[in-house]
């Protein structure tokens, strides 16, 4: 018999053939390690090679296919992915046409979080140099977090017995989902253009890694960088961490601890200025004490001396110095005292119940504040709490 002769390309052809009719190799599960990992600029397609301990493969993934990939494939990555067998009759190589590709090992999202913080890290995002520091007496914070979620209810919680007199400002939004990352966002920009608050603080309560994932993108990280006012971190619990919590200015363990961190303590305050009052009060009378030594020891000196007029002279001038140093102390004295009302009249006027003393009162319904006539309707029962008790009042 003639023997049949092959071209090549009827070769390849041939054998392209016998591959692509074997139902087995039509989808094939691969496992191995990434190598010669290439993205092409231009077209978007992914070449690389897949290899084990003694053989590899050349593989391919098209654009359409890198772009549903939720990690940023590099050498030496180990992988599991869905591909087919199929020639590059051109170069008669046989090689994989790969659909679909996950770390192997590694869950998806660790891998990509993993991947962000290298980025924004070697960008500076997490760079001390760049905090802001946290204002010690704000008079205004800002809140970012879902209205109706359990971090909300427990910032409140803290902030109204610790600092009551603060001024919030509540932006609700979506913490975990789709649409969460684009509202997380916008509240950032908002207080970043309007200056709305003094200090933000976002956050949630615990969760999954997927639960919390809103507060792993890039674009919320690249937000609260660029934001001009101070922002505390507080997502999930202590063992939490998001890229949210790296790109903070301050990092809290919860969204109890950020409270805490955002305002003074009122009973702390008021105890420095106490402090602040004995200091300045002792300082005073140690100055004083200074000056009547020094006066007795000019005294002395003027006695020691003759003749007898020089001492007369040197007597007029110790009194002088009495006199002025006297005069010194009770003007340094009445100044601090003066200072240190000033100071118990600031701590007075963060207190609440001075205002109601003044005459003022304090409207709730069903224990909610009312500042504003539309927050009622005619019918509705308020406590109006005055400074010796509470009313419950109808309005008309």
């Amino acid at each position: 018999m003639t023997p049949k002769v092959f071209t090549v390309s009827q070769l390849n052809a041939h054998i392209s053939n016998l591959i692509a009719s074997d139902a087995e190799l039509n989808m094939i599960f691969i496992e191995g390690e990434l190598s010669n990992v290439n993205i092409n600029a231009k077209s978007g397609h992914m070449y690389f090679s897949l290899k084990d301990k003694n053989s590899v493969v050349r593989a391919v993934m098209f654009s359409w296919s890198v772009r549903n990939l939720r990690f940023r494939p590099e050498d030496g990555m180990k992988v599991i992915m869905r591909a087919q067998v199929s020639v590059y009759e051109p170069g008669g190589q046989y090689q994989l046409r790969v659909e679909d590709m996950q770390p192997d090992g590694v869950g998806v999202l660790a891998m990509q979080l993993e991947q962000l913080k290298k980025k924004l890290g070697a960008e500076g995002l997490f760079a001390p140099e760049h905090k802001k520091p946290i204002p010690p007496i704000p008079k205004t914070v800002g809140i970012i977090t879902s209205p109706t979620g359990a971090a909300l209810r427990d910032i409140l919680d803290i902030i109204g017995r610790r600092f009551p007199c603060v001024d919030l400002v509540l932006a609700p939004v979506l913490v975990q989902g789709e649409e969460a990352p684009a509202q997380l966002i916008r509240a950032v920009n908002l207080f970043s253009e309007h200056h709305a608050a003094d200090v933000v603080i976002i956050g949630r309560g615990g969760g999954s890694m997927e639960d919390l994932w809103a507060f792993n993108d890039e674009g919320l990280a690249r937000a609260i960088y660029a934001c001009e006012v101070p922002v505390i971190s507080a997502v999930g619990h202590e063992t939490d961490t998001t890229l949210c919590d790296f790109v903070s200015d301050l990092r809290a363990p919860t969204p109890s601890a950020a409270a805490e961190l955002a305002v003074p303590n009122r009973v702390d305050l008021y105890e420095n200025v106490q402090n602040l009052l004995r200091r300045s009060v002792a300082a005073i009378q140690t100055q004083m004490m200074t000056c009547r030594r020094d006066a007795d020891r000019m005294f002395e000196l003027v006695e020691a001396r003759s003749p007898l007029s020089e001492v007369n002279q040197d007597l007029e001038l110790v009194n002088a110095l009495q006199v002025r140093a006297g005069i010194a102390a009770e003007h340094r004295l009445a100044t601090a005292a003066a200072e240190s009302a000033e100071l118990f009249a600031v701590v007075e006027s963060l207190n609440p119940v001075a205002v109601l003393n003044r005459g003022f009162a304090y409207l709730t319904h069903h224990g909610v504040n009312v500042s504003s006539v539309h927050d009622v309707k005619s019918g509705d029962e308020l406590d109006v709490t005055l400074k010796d008790g509470t009313l419950r009042v109808r309005v008309e």
